[in-house]
């Protein structure tokens, strides 16, 4: 008799597999190709600029270019790879210890309290330090003022999100496929908050590039006989 249940994908059953078996490789992986595409896709949507090349540039590299894949795009891999992954292996794989063989509401809301705020504050600082950095931070103060100038932002919206999309997953999605469903929602929330903090460091640079003119500006009015 039919259970009625929808046969998986095979390429779902071979992640969920390697996941099993290799967990923090296929976690990174997983986080390098996302954090990739957050940074394509958030360079495209705030509307950055492309960077200049030459005219007699090859095909490929100009459609790169007008893509956004670029060394930024790389190094977004590359923390998702080698930061966000294991970070979040060791900070998830700590909090389910800690709450190992313990049930009821208690435990669910003491659980929930401890992902919100211990683990929700460190991924928000280490996320927004690494987007300074990637973004084109050139010294401490610059990755401490993006930090702080978003850290309540970034850590409202994973209080919004976390609680929501725990809830969903507890009463719509099997318990085996919980780890591909936070992994897109990360993406989602990543994407969003990769385009605001871009968004807000191209306002920041417009706004120092109006200072200067001002500047010059009445610099040159001063001169005047």
């Amino acid at each position: 008799m039919s259970t009625g249940k929808a046969p998986m994908h095979p390429l779902l059953a071979r992640y969920l597999a390697q996941l099993s078996t290799n967990p923090l490789r296929t976690k990174a992986l997983t986080s390098g190709m996302f954090c990739f595409l957050q940074e394509v896709i958030g360079s495209n949507a705030a509307g950055l600029p492309p960077p200049q090349i030459p005219k007699d540039a090859a095909p490929l590299t100009k459609a790169l270019v007008r893509a956004r894949i670029d060394s930024k795009a790389i190094k977004m891999a590359l923390y998702g790879f080698f930061v966000s992954a294991p970070m979040g292996h060791f900070l998830v794989g700590t909090l389910q210890k800690a709450f190992a063989g313990k049930t009821g509401l208690k435990a669910r809301l003491g659980q929930l309290l401890a992902s919100n705020l211990l683990i929700s504050p460190i991924n928000a600082a280490v996320f927004l330090a690494s987007m300074a950095v990637i973004n084109g931070a050139k010294s401490v103060d610059e990755v401490i003022r993006t930090v702080k100038a978003g850290f309540f932002s970034v850590l409202r919206v994973s209080w919004v999100v976390s609680p929501l999309s725990m809830t969903i997953a507890q009463q719509f999605i099997p318990v085996e496929l919980w780890v591909p469903f936070f992994n897109t929602i990360q993406f989602m929330v990543g994407t969003f908050m990769n385009i605001k903090v871009k968004k807000m460091r191209l306002a920041a640079a417009r706004k120092e590039a109006e200072e200067r003119e001002r500047e010059r500006a009445r610099a040159a009015t001063e001169e005047k006989p």
